[in-house]
């Protein structure tokens, strides 16, 4: 594996707490990747990040696109967000990174942050756009601008299209993989750990598409129902960090531990918060048939080999989670308007497809949908250099 282009460490004078940028390759000169905050934020962590990235842009490669993936990178802040003075240290973050943000780099919300407190402290640190270095690929900039603009003040059923799009990708993943193991919807138990952005959207869709999501994960605990829960009473009862007002649950709720969620009967895990969530010890509990990673790299690499030695299947982040990215290029671009349709109909299309020819691939060279997915990205890496060059 070749190292990241460039990697960057940076201290706060204030704080001396870190901060860290890293690009992992350039397409038509630009890369692409968001903006964590999290306590324990690492240089190597955010390295994987943005390779990851690399790779979510090639597997939506579409030549016939208005969208022309960029490269990778990942920006993260070792702080917890929810610290009195960690909007100041973002502003701060972003000031020193200013130069990457309006040459290089464009970033977004990620683990820890929203869109809007990317864009208000983008604003603060003297930046037009947190996305603005994409802007001389435009064909016509104040167009893009302006659907994109639309795009984020579409609201659908009380949710954000922008926070709604990833996880129609999630669920759509979901039920790629039931489709091909001929598992009906109906009876297909769900488990979530996170019910922020990703989390909290893929709960929503698994459930209008007719699976029952069984438990729920926050930072204060696990809430489980066999039954089912009613996860839009639960979405409506959300904090800014996804956690639930525990005044909403009804009687037959049950708040059990935080790692409740790992061992509760359902068919289908979907880790959507943390990194590292599952590792070589609590792997043993787990008895689900899939692992669909909505967050970035939630399964320890040890573990997934555990797992998929007893015949666990885990759906990588890569594949999964990469619906956000690049709705946000679709619409940027113009390959869709700034409609919720539109959007979740081109996020179905292409999630499923992709995670059909990641399955097929696996199923044909006998490996992991992971090193099928990575397979993928090594045959397009090279024609998309081809086209574009390395830097250029």
């Amino acid at each position: 594996m070749t190292a990241p282009l460039m990697s960057l460490t940076w201290t706060d004078h204030l704080t001396g707490r870190q901060g860290f940028l890293v690009v992992d390759r350039l397409v038509r000169g630009v890369s692409s990747g968001g903006l964590r905050m999290r306590a324990g934020c690492t240089l190597d962590e955010v390295t994987g990040l943005a390779r990851g990235m690399t790779m979510k842009e090639a597997l939506h490669y579409n030549p016939e696109g208005r969208y022309v993936p960029l490269g990778g990178a990942k920006g993260g802040i070792d702080c917890d967000p929810r610290e009195p003075g960690a909007y100041d240290l973002l502003v701060r973050y972003l000031r020193a990174m200013r130069p990457y943000v309006e040459s290089l780099w464009t970033t977004g919300e990620d683990l820890g942050l929203t869109q809007d407190l990317v864009d208000r402290a983008a604003s603060e640190a003297g930046l037009v756009s947190s996305v603005q270095a994409v802007y001389p690929l435009l064909d016509d900039e104040a167009a893009a601008r302006q659907r994109l603009a639309d795009a984020f003040a579409v609201d659908v059923d009380g949710i954000g299209l922008d926070e709604l799009v990833g996880g129609c990708g999630v669920a759509e993943s979901v039920l790629t993989a039931l489709d091909r193991a001929g598992v009906a919807y109906a009876g297909t138990r769900v488990a979530v750990q996170g019910l922020g952005t990703m989390g909290g959207a893929t709960a929503r869709f698994l459930t209008r598409a007719g699976l029952t999501v069984v438990a729920v994960a926050d930072i204060k605990g696990t809430i489980a129902n066999s039954a089912g829960l009613d996860i839009e009473a639960l979405l409506a009862a959300r904090d800014a960090y996804g956690t639930v007002d525990r005044a909403v649950l009804r009687p037959g709720d049950r708040e059990l531990p935080g790692d409740a969620w790992l061992s509760g009967g359902a068919e289908v895990l979907v880790p959507a918060a943390v990194s590292y969530a599952i590792d070589t010890t609590n792997q043993e509990r787990i008895t689900a048939r899939w692992i669909v990673e909505a967050a970035n790299m939630p399964v320890l690499p040890e573990a997934e080999e555990l797992l998929s030695a007893r015949g666990v299947t885990v759906l990588p982040d890569v594949v999964v989670n990469s619906g956000t990215n690049a709705w946000w290029w679709w619409t940027l671009f113009g390959d869709i308007d700034a409609d919720a349709d539109a959007a979740f109909a081109h996020t179905r299309r292409s999630m499923r497809a992709l995670v059909e020819q990641m399955l097929a691939r696996a199923e044909r060279d006998g490996t992991t949908p992971r090193a099928a997915a990575h397979a993928i990205v090594a045959d397009r890496l090279p024609v998309i250099a081809e086209r574009f060059g390395w830097y250029r």
